[in-house]
């Protein structure tokens, strides 16, 4: 019996390191889409976002399969609970890459107002954490978990400047207001990205150590 579950574990963690995958892809498709203005790179990280809701539903029956079937102990159960809450964190990921490149296709024939250097920066920190805190889970690696927690600043001041030079921008020349509005938004999905990537490595730590932040020194489970 053990020797079942232990296969479906690790079924489970293959499909999360799929689901990462695919939403690595969809982060990078929007970015490079938004930099050169690419209509098909911007509708390929949308057309993804859709293989990512797949892999959620497919991970949460897989989830559910464990909790009926096998009865877990107290660690397996945590793991799997842990993973259920991921995999929404995860999923909206590609929800921020999809929204990205929907604005990606409304400016795409406009010239930017800014330079977009910092947005690639975003992106790659962030790719790093979601790919990071998965590896964190798989491994129970808490040192890990804790490093992407910690990224998530650089995240969060590369969205200040962000916001920061958009705000000089309008102050200079009002009219550039409409798409300075767009580019925040742009900057907002990826610091969000950011945070529900920090989200995912708070679940690892639940996972392994049965105290989430929600919760704080409150009874382990």
């Amino acid at each position: 019996m053990r020797n079942r579950f232990d296969q479906q574990l690790e079924a489970l963690n293959q499909a999360l390191i799929e689901m990462g995958g695919l939403i690595e892809d969809a982060i990078e498709n929007a970015v490079e889409a938004l930099l050169k203005k690419d209509a098909g790179l911007a509708r390929k990280a949308i057309a993804l976002d859709a293989s990512v809701d797949d892999k959620e539903r497919a991970i949460e029956r897989l989830c559910l399969q464990l909790l009926l079937q096998q009865q877990p102990v107290a660690r397996d159960l945590r793991t799997i609970s842990a993973a259920l809450k991921m995999i929404t964190d995860l999923e909206r990921l590609g929800d921020q890459a999809a929204d990205i490149s929907e604005i990606t296709l409304h400016l795409r024939e406009e010239p930017y107002i800014l330079n977009l250097h910092r947005i690639p920066q975003m992106g790659k920190t962030a790719i790093g954490m979601v790919r990071d805190s998965i590896d964190a889970f798989i491994s129970r690696d808490m040192d890990l978990a804790h490093e992407v927690i910690a990224r998530d600043d650089q995240v969060d001041q590369l969205f200040l400047e962000v916001r920061q030079d958009l705000i000089d921008l309008i102050r200079e020349d009002p009219a550039h207001g409409s798409q300075a509005m767009d580019l925040l938004m742009v900057a907002k999905y990826m610091e969000r990205i950011g945070d529900h990537a920090t989200n995912v490595a708070e679940w690892v730590l639940f996972a392994i150590t049965g105290v989430h932040k929600t919760v704080g020194d409150g009874p382990r489970l």
